[in-house]
């Protein structure tokens, strides 16, 4: 096993959340903590769809390539958040970057893809399939290969939203954050305090519920509105073994659910926000969601939008 590797298959800590937070300080922008009443209920949103890519996967990625082996070039797979976050980073950092994305990428994420000037390889119609192949090639060119969710470094880089929580908000007593293959949900975790975190899973992926069902991460379906993002068909290791330590309130809801709150966070903030995003306030708006004050993290906004007039 590489050091690489090593470093990325171990169980992240609290302590590594905290030295993602200096590490990733002057690239990532700290978003900011908004607090408000929605139907009468106090109600804060950690407004992460503001951060540098529109989503937090930035934080993962520059904690990874930071804080990693030293390396020129790096492989990646993802929906689209994750691929854009590692190529932002790359762009920072001065390295090249690789992301293969499934054929179903959403255009709002792969038009910004391009951009960054990473070379973008399609294929497949779901994530698993780009990330095999990806995996593939960098064993190949010996080339490091960046998971988007399976990696110690990128689950405390994501952590450092929990951090931000804690420390800008810390009358919030419950964080709620969305669940597709686990990293945000662990990494909160242990950013966050000792606060309860809630997981929010779409009805049709379920890779969270499923792998605490099983006791280990599997194969599950992925069928939803919200599948772009949190289309992961299995929980990951890293993050399994973090929540099997520091445990997490799992909730599900449904695709009408997920599209109404989306429509209400434009209603009543304008925040036009992917599914994915709005996955925690469907919750919070079927009383799934506890606490007194509790935080809501808007983890990205890479979602069509035209002007109109």
């Amino acid at each position: 096993m590489s050091p690489t590797t090593a470093h990325a298959a171990r169980t992240p800590t609290a302590t590594d959340v905290r030295a993602a937070a200096e590490r990733i300080a002057p690239y990532a922008r700290r978003t900011p903590v908004l607090h408000t009443e929605v139907d009468g209920r106090p109600l804060s949103l950690k407004l992460e769809h503001l951060q540098l890519t529109g989503a937090f996967k930035l934080r993962g990625a520059l904690n990874a390539l930071l804080g990693g082996e030293p390396t020129d070039r790096v492989i990646t797979a993802s929906g689209g958040n994750h691929g854009l976050g590692v190529a932002t980073a790359a762009r920072l950092l001065g390295l090249r970057a690789t992301v293969y994305v499934p054929e179903t990428v959403p255009e709002a994420k792969a038009a910004p893809l391009a951009a960054t000037g990473a070379e973008i390889v399609r294929l497949g119609e779901h994530y698993a399939v780009a990330a095999e192949a990806a995996k593939a090639r960098a064993e190949a060119e010996g080339v490091r290969y960046l998971h988007a969710f399976d990696d110690a470094l990128v689950v405390a880089g994501q952590g450092t939203i929990g951090l931000e929580i804690a420390t800008d908000a810390p009358e919030c007593d419950t964080i709620a954050v969305a669940v597709g293959g686990g990293g945000l949900a662990a990494g909160v975790r242990l950013g966050a305090g000792g606060r309860e975190v809630v997981g929010v899973e779409p009805e049709g992926c379920q890779s969270l519920h499923a792998a605490l069902a099983a006791g280990r991460p599997v194969q599950t379906p992925v069928d939803s509105v919200a599948a772009s993002a949190l289309g992961a068909s299995v929980l990951g290791s890293v993050p399994f073994e973090v929540l099997r330590a520091n445990p997490v309130t799992p909730a599900l809801v449904d695709d009408a659910e997920i599209v109404e709150a989306q429509d209400r966070l434009w209603q009543e903030f304008r925040i036009a926000t992917e599914p994915a995003a709005a996955v925690p306030f469907a919750a919070w708006l079927a009383g799934r969601v506890p606490g007194e004050r509790p935080c809501l993290v808007v983890c990205g906004a890479n979602a069509d939008w035209r002007r109109v007039g």
